[in-house]
């Protein structure tokens, strides 16, 4: 376990739900190249369609630039986690 700030993690790169934050849905702490960094992502109440629809396609598409950074930015871990 390792404890950032008052959240407690199962480990490095491993995302978990966060109900108690107001507006963020998840947080991960991650690490790479030795530097940690914790990430909140995902709009709360609102939930990713896994499955290969419009609404998928689309933020996949504006995200892109974001998402190929890598495990140091919050879409990566949302394209990962939510979509």
């Amino acid at each position: 376990m390792i404890k950032k700030g008052k959240e407690t993690f199962s480990g490095y790169n491993k995302p978990k739900r966060t109900p108690s934050h107001p507006t963020k849905s998840h947080a991960v702490l991650a690490r790479e190249g030795g530097v940690e960094k914790l990430i909140r992502f995902g709009q709360k109440g609102v939930s990713g369609d896994k499955t290969n629809t419009d609404r998928a396609k689309s933020f996949k598409a504006r995200h892109a630039k974001n998402i190929a950074k890598g495990k140091m930015s919050a879409a990566y871990w949302a394209n990962k986690v939510k979509w």
